[in-house]
């Protein structure tokens, strides 16, 4: 008799051939590639440096594609694009020390945001390894303590034969709910020497999957399928689980007005008649979702942005399903589900009784109603006008990466994202600089969609090298710069919170111009010209810059009254 523990997965004669009569000059970067390829993996991105050299000379004799930034960082976040699209771990190669540090602002954002990034760096010669101060380049006491708590998991390798091991753990790790950054870090030498370990021809590493315990999605089934006024916040990990077909018909069978948090855009249809839309940073939504006797909360943390700073205070009783443990209940007690936003819908679509509310659709409806009364009051309609113009210049199917900058702060909040997984910003972590290397990353992902960027034009300051490659790689990246001449927003927090500003003023470039000299198209707007300006720039082929001069405003604030 055979037992599922005895199965063994036997080569192929390939793969046997391959192993007995590996190729000759093969290095421990030969390892590192072959692992990848293995993998699944197709696309690597990165910088090449000195402790690195070893994985860049062995990308030539691979299949991977390399895309290559000039920044670490922008690198990261190029990565990390290209995980929220595809769903899959993304291999970021990085060098010793300064490389790698520079990645770390990028990898925060990704931890926040759950998306699949596989960092991969070099490290000093395994004889300075141990915290020893050998004098060697790049060194540092402990490098991985610099990442332990910004990623999932750290994988430090010290030879050869750990590198497959080492990285399918790590493609497993960043792919297992929640989605995340993992550090694989191998020394110079290694990647350097000689290798007599085979080929590497299998590796199969499958994420492991996270079911929600039956007994508390009966309990929530049946809160749900008794409550009289149900309410949902989807956040993103519903998004990531690809699940928002499944929300919608929970929302559906039960009556439930959803509101999406700015992580989780696209998880439910924006016109659809129980869509409360993005409306966060609203009194008025807020008190509709504190008035739910149950709250279903999906893939959210309930963090500052999804409650309104901390103010929002339920008063009926709450569900939350999450796959981030730290997440669970951190914020409000719950019926707290520690699972896959996917798995843990599909439980309670095949266990909770449909529920009819004829009135849920009107409540919805004065809602937006008052969040629109307000927001008009405030005459705000430049804003309001730009969002829509670029709504219509870009196409439905296109990504869109945001900048922090004041119309993504709108966005956040007004801008129908028309499906799921197609609006992504830097508000996980919240650091400037992500659009444009972002929409590289997305562009690299699926070329045949222009992808569209959103930057002030603080922001754009830090990723402006990266023009050299778009450029370089021809990517169908439209860049809107919102040219206001300063960091917009902080203006307007020290001009509320001190009755003036310091440090918030820029001297900045010729956007344009600046882009011309890299061989991108470059176009000054205006909020007249700006819809024809951006469908023009994003139906050409390649990069291309918009620049648009314009001082906007925010939205008054509800969470200060």
């Amino acid at each position: 008799m055979t037992h599922d523990h005895d199965l063994v997965l036997r080569p192929t004669a390939a793969q046997t051939e391959a192993a007995l009569n590996p190729p000759p000059g093969r290095i421990g970067g030969d390892l590192v590639v072959e692992t990848l390829a293995a993998l699944g993996a197709t696309t690597v991105f990165g910088l090449p440096g000195q402790h690195a050299l070893g994985m860049f000379d062995a990308l030539r004799r691979s299949s991977l594609r390399y895309v290559g930034l000039r920044v670490e960082n922008n690198a990261g976040f190029a990565a990390d694009a290209y995980g929220r699209i595809t769903g899959e771990a993304a291999p970021l190669f990085l060098s010793t020390g300064p490389g790698a540090l520079t990645s770390l602002a990028a990898l925060q954002e990704a931890a926040s945001a759950s998306a699949p990034v596989l960092a991969i760096s070099s490290q000093i010669p395994r004889a300075g390894l141990g915290g020893g101060r050998h004098g060697y380049l790049h060194e540092l006491p402990d490098q991985s303590a610099s990442f332990r708590g910004v990623v999932k998991s750290v994988h430090t390798v010290r030879t050869q034969s750990q590198i497959p091991s080492a990285i399918a753990e790590a493609w497993k790790s960043a792919l297992t709910a929640p989605h995340g950054p993992v550090w694989v870090e191998i020394p110079q030498d290694v990647l350097l020497a000689e290798t007599a370990v085979p080929v590497v021809t299998g590796g199969d590493a499958f994420p492991e999957e996270l079911p929600p315990r039956p007994e508390l999605t009966a309990v929530a089934a049946d809160l749900l399928s008794r409550a009289a006024r149900p309410a949902i916040i989807a956040g993103g990990g519903v998004v990531r689980s690809d699940a928002s077909g499944k929300l919608r018909r929970l929302a559906e069978l039960i009556d439930a007005p959803v509101v999406t948090t700015f992580g989780g855009k696209g998880a439910f249809p924006w016109t659809h008649p129980l869509s409360l839309r993005s409306w966060l940073e609203d009194r008025h939504t807020t008190d509709f979702l504190e008035d739910a006797d149950v709250l279903l909360v999906i893939g959210s943390g309930l963090g500052e942005l999804s409650s309104n700073y901390h103010t929002f205070t339920p008063r009926g009783r709450v569900i939350q399903i999450e796959a981030d443990l730290g997440k669970l209940e951190s914020n409000h007690p719950a019926l707290g589900i520690h699972a896959d936003a996917r798995l843990a819908l599909q439980a309670l679509l095949e266990t909770v009784t449909p529920r009819e509310d004829p009135e849920a659709p009107a409540r919805v409806r004065t809602v937006l109603s008052r969040v629109s009364e307000r927001i008009a009051a405030q005459e705000l309609t430049l804003e309001q006008d730009l969002l829509a113009s670029i709504r219509r210049a870009l196409p439905s199917d296109s990504p869109s990466f945001w900048d922090m900058t004041i119309l993504s702060y709108w966005a956040w909040s007004a801008f129908d994202p028309k499906a799921p997984n197609t609006m992504h910003s830097a508000q996980g972590a919240g650091g400037l600089g992500y659009a444009f290397p972002a929409a590289l990353g997305a562009a690299a992902a699926d070329p045949t969609r222009p992808v569209l960027a959103v930057s002030g034009d603080g922001g754009a300051l830090y990723s402006i090298a990266e023009l050299a490659t778009a450029k370089q790689y021809a990517l169908p990246v439209t860049w809107l710069v919102v040219d206001d001449g300063g960091y917009g927003i902080l203006r307007e927090y020290m001009t509320d919170a001190f009755g003036e500003t310091t440090a918030t003023e820029l001297t900045r470039p010729d956007y344009v111009a600046l882009a011309e000299s890299f061989g991108v198209p470059g176009t000054l707007t205006s909020p007249q010209t700006l819809e024809a300006d951006l469908t023009k720039a994003l139906t050409a082929p390649g990069p291309s810059v918009v620049v648009l001069p314009a001082l906007l405003k925010m939205f008054a604030p509800t969470h200060l009254d």
